[in-house]
């Protein structure tokens, strides 16, 4: 175990807005470790926040004061089972370290029928935890899957007095519920059993859709069999495409397909570098070299885990800037609003209407789907929903701030009048009254958190901010 002794000043790797003094940090190697340090902190009386790859927007990770538990020190696979499709691991490992280390597990058979990769994952990087999945209870581009919890058998917890608590539907169906989506406020996983999927062979089919016909498309994607894709829609505000247009992918098995083919297109991370400069600098050019990348590679094959992957530079806003000439550093604050997968259309709509000005400017958007989750308390996916994914442009200064924040706010109040919501904890933007409305059971959830957790040991400046505006 590693542990810092003096004070430290950390922050999220991608909006980079929430510098947070810790009491010290912590990087724990096992669950003795855990359990040792929570037991500290309790005889200081300070609270425990946690992380994994620090990604989390909005202080859900960090708490001031706090001794910190930077969990990617617990990062192995224990084990898997190939006859149930579970694997365990431990709750700081990171997505590349945990695709990588099944395909060396079930390296005499990794491209034979039965082998097994992840179901999904979050997509825009590979830098993020296990742990943080359960935390945050995410979801990938599955056309009908559910968030993760639904690949969750069972996770090993350090409760807020240090006892360790195995943890599945049946053991402790309470805290099961809690803790998936609870973002770290319950206790600390340390290990989880994943659920896994048998790994296959897709073909990526792209078309140009619209968004009054895009359900349609999905349904009809789905009646044939795809399992994945999402729609990435026009970001120029000048166009009348603007969030009206995007470029739809979806993969579906591929059963005549045995391998997959050298020198298929893909994107450097060079181009990839350009297209960020392109989306911030003229949105009409990162379009047109998007679509036209996208358009040709439909029908190219990938396997179903690898296809997941996305790479991410760390810090790329630094050189972005540069390129830009900007004056204040700026990055993206993303957030994801849902609503009725009938109600989309309208949504993007009125969308239109509240982001045509380009003050914020979006640099991306992305439309996927979830199917309800009937198991986590503070569920997030509480309908079959649509989901719709803003990154804004904001600059760090209280004019770009604020621009962000009204936007933002805009978005959620669109969101719920269309019957719809929006995801916790990107951002601090959210008035108390819109998280009431928009997520009916938070009161429950932070009195089921006081319940388990009446010292309040596990916190972060997220969750301080809005239990102090329900006056908890």
């Amino acid at each position: 175990m590693a542990t810092s002794g003096d004070s430290a000043i950390l922050n999220d790797a991608h909006s980079a807005l929430n510098p947070t003094t810790v009491a010290r940090v912590v990087r724990p190697d096992g669950v003795a470790d855990v359990v040792a340090a929570v037991r500290a902190a309790a005889d200081e009386g300070r609270g425990v926040s946690i992380s994994g790859s620090r990604h989390a927007m909005g202080g859900q990770q960090f708490g001031t004061d706090t001794v910190h538990l930077d969990m990617r020190g617990m990062n192995r696979i224990v084990g898997l089972d190939a006859d149930a499709g579970i694997v365990d691991a431990g709750a700081g490992i990171e997505w590349a370290e945990l695709i990588d280390g099944l395909l060396a597990l079930q390296a005499d058979g990794v491209d034979d029928p039965g082998a097994w990769g992840i179901r999904q994952k979050q997509t825009g990087a590979d830098q993020l935890t296990l742990g943080g999945a359960l935390a945050a209870d995410v979801h990938g581009r599955g056309l009908t899957q559910r968030p993760i919890s639904g690949d969750v058998e069972s996770f090993t917890l350090v409760d807020a007095t240090g006892d360790v608590r195995e943890v599945s539907r049946t053991s402790h169906p309470d805290l099961f519920g809690l803790v998936i989506g609870g973002y770290g406020l319950l206790g600390v996983v340390t290990s989880v059993r994943l659920r896994l999927a048998p790994r296959q062979i897709l073909r990526r089919v792209v078309t140009l859709t619209t968004v009054d016909e895009l359900m349609d498309r999905f349904d009809d994607r789905i009646a044939n069999g795809f399992l994945f894709g999402d729609c990435q829609f026009s970001i120029d505000e000048r166009s009348p495409d603007f969030l009206r247009v995007g470029i739809l992918s979806c993969y579906g098995p591929d059963a005549s397909a045995t391998s997959i083919p050298d020198g298929q297109r893909a994107l450097s991370r060079m181009d990839w570098g350009k297209l960020l400069y392109l989306t911030h600098k003229d949105r009409a050019a990162a379009a047109e070299a998007y679509v036209t990348h996208y358009m040709a590679t439909s029908g190219q094959l990938y396997w179903s885990d690898l296809h997941q992957r996305s790479d991410y530079t760390v810090g790329y806003h630094t050189a972005l800037d540069r390129h830009l000439g900007a004056t204040v550093p700026g990055s993206e604050i993303i957030t994801e609003l849902y609503v009725p997968r009938s109600r989309l259309a309208a949504f993007m709509t009125d969308a239109v209407e509240a982001l045509r000005d380009g003050d914020p400017q979006v640099v991306y958007g992305t439309i996927r789907l979830v199917e309800r989750d009937d198991e986590a308390v503070l569920a997030w996916a509480r309908e079959p929903w649509a989901c719709i994914i803003f990154n804004l442009h904001t600059p760090h200064d209280e004019a770009g701030l604020a621009s962000s924040a009204e936007a933002f706010g805009l978005l959620i109040d669109i969101a719920h009048a269309h019957g719809g919501s929006f995801y916790l904890t990107y951002h601090r933007f959210a008035s108390i009254a819109q998280i009431e409305a928009c997520h009916p059971r938070f009161r429950e959830f932070v009195e089921a958190k006081r319940r388990f957790d009446p010292d309040e040991r596990f916190t972060s400046d997220w969750y301080r901010h809005y239990a102090a505006a329900i006056g908890r």
